[in-house]
């Protein structure tokens, strides 16, 4: 099924400019979704109730407000919200190109698809080679849905993605971290680096790994769908337990090796049999 452009944007690259279009990397429909409902089934409807009273407040009553001071707010029609909105261009304005490693992962918050509009392919793909060429992504402003946006724009594979980044402003220096001050013992720091290359790899493989939280609760749903009641199993506290590090590295390290002792006579047997029933055929 192909996906559908949520938006529409043209981005500018020097005096070129390319019409493009902004897909969704998320499929939402595998979000599980519940809904407040009445005990006989009904749907709910939220309603805005007025603090000082408890009184339901109808739309054309409902203004915005910013709260200067604790308590105190300043309130804006909509036509004043309207003025301190940005115009929604739509542009992609692109102003310097950077190596994408010099952006902290930290800065990302969400992650949008590129296509081409029509008769936009040969701009397009002509960008997205000339990053992958030079190794760099764009840094540009997006003004859009009356805000102004930080995005990077990079190369992906045969195509362009667009990041929606954090300004500087909204981020917490790390800094801000409560830290104790500790020293690194040599010993243990090979043992932690025993551990990391027992179980390290070269590529990252994201179909290794599934949300077992979703499977879980879609078979819970499905009992609940099938007539049956489901119970919430009895909770198991977790032993607190107060363990010498270096004995835990070493545990673990031993652990590893067990497992990948008993993992290659199994592969040999494996393999055995293979060759045996090649002969056999």
């Amino acid at each position: 099924m192909a996906a559908r452009a949520t938006g529409s944007a043209t981005i500018s690259f020097g005096l070129v400019s390319i019409p493009i279009k902004l897909y969704p990397t998320v499929d939402t429909t595998k979000t599980i979704r519940f809904n407040y409902l009445a005990k006989d089934g009904s749907r709910l409807k939220q309603q805005y109730i007025r603090a000082s009273d408890g009184e339901i407040v109808p739309n054309d009553e409902r203004v915005q407000g910013y709260e200067f001071a604790k308590g105190q707010y300043v309130l804006f029609d909509e036509d004043e919200l309207k003025a301190m909105r940005v115009e929604s261009t739509n542009s992609i304005e692109i102003t310097e190109f950077i190596p994408m490693e010099q952006v902290e992962r930290l800065y990302i918050e969400r992650v949008y698809y590129v296509g081409p509009d029509k008769g936009a392919g040969r701009s397009y793909h002509l960008l997205r080679a000339a990053m992958g060429t030079t190794g760099r992504a764009a840094l540009a402003k997006y003004a859009a849905r009356g805000k102004s946006y930080l995005v990077m724009l990079r190369q992906m594979d045969d195509g362009i993605i667009m990041e929606q980044l954090k300004h500087q402003e909204e981020l917490r220096p790390f800094d801000e971290v409560p830290m104790e001050d500790t020293e690194i013992n040599d010993d243990e720091l090979k043992l932690a680096i025993t551990i990391i290359d027992q179980v390290s790899n070269e590529k990252f493989q994201p179909e290794k790994y599934t949300d077992e939280i979703r499977e879980k609760m879609l078979e819970l749903i499905q009992l609940k769908i099938d007539g049956q009641d489901i119970s919430v199993p009895p909770e198991e506290k977790a032993e607190t337990k107060i363990i010498d590090l270096m004995e835990a590295l070493k545990a673990s390290v031993a652990t590893k090796s067990q497992a990948a002792a008993v993992a290659k006579p199994v592969r040999a047997n494996r393999k055995a049999s293979a060759r045996k029933a090649s002969r056999k055929s």
